[in-house]
């Protein structure tokens, strides 16, 4: 009953102005939060396929070290780690940042 007074006193108008400002926000939010988040990720993707023996970064568990070796197909590498230079073997995805390029070309 409720409803039908709803329906026979709405305009047909009101309800495009209605759905204006939710319209609005999921513009707002996709500006704000997907757009950054899908271009930070496809410069994660960028850095870690471009990778090189001699750089140095830094992993998601906080270690940082040297690529000495790079096996692309079980996605891994290894890493020196100072002070004793110990070898460590880790994942391509744990890396998470690039500190120096001077990797050997």
């Amino acid at each position: 009953m409720l409803l039908n007074f709803f329906l026979q006193t709405a305009p047909s108008g009101s309800s495009l102005v209605g759905l204006l400002p939710i319209l609005l926000i999921f513009g707002v939010f996709y500006f704000l939060l997907f757009l950054p988040m899908q271009r930070q990720k496809k410069n994660t993707q960028k850095m870690l396929a471009g990778l090189q023996n001699g750089n140095t970064v830094t992993t998601s568990g906080g270690i940082v070290g040297t690529i000495v070796a790079i096996d692309d197909d079980d996605q891994t590498l290894v890493l020196r780690v100072k002070p004793d230079n110990i070898k460590i073997q880790v994942t391509r995805a744990s890396v998470s940042s690039l500190i120096s390029s001077e990797g050997k070309k």
